[in-house]
C-alpha cells in the first residue's frame, strides 16, 4: 500500500526540492503559486500530510519539513 497519493507525492517532492534549492522549506503561499490552487486547498494538503506523518510543522511557523528519506520522494512533475 502506498504511503501517499500521486498528488500528495507532488507536494512532498515540491517541499523537498524547494528546500534543497533555497535552504528553507516553502511557505504555503509558495505551494499555492506552484500548484496554482487556492490557499485552503494547500492548507488542507498540509494538514493531510502532517496527519500522515509525511511532513512536520513547527507551531507558529509557516514552513514544513519532509519526514521521508530522499529515496522515497517521487520526481517532481
Amino acid at each position: 500500500m502506498a504511503k501517499y497519493t500521486k498528488s500528495q507525492g507532488q507536494y512532498l517532492a515540491f517541499i523537498y526540492y524547494f528546500t534543497k534549492l533555497n535552504g528553507v522549506p516553502p511557505a504555503e503561499t509558495d505551494m499555492q503559486r506552484h500548484f496554482r490552487v487556492s490557499a485552503p486547498s494547500v492548507h488542507q494538503m498540509v494538514v493531510t500530510l502532517t496527519a500522515k506523518g509525511l511532513i512536520s510543522r513547527v507551531p507558529g511557523q509557516p514552513r514544513t519539513r519532509v519526514q521521508l528519506p530522499a529515496e522515497e520522494i517521487p520526481p517532481l512533475a
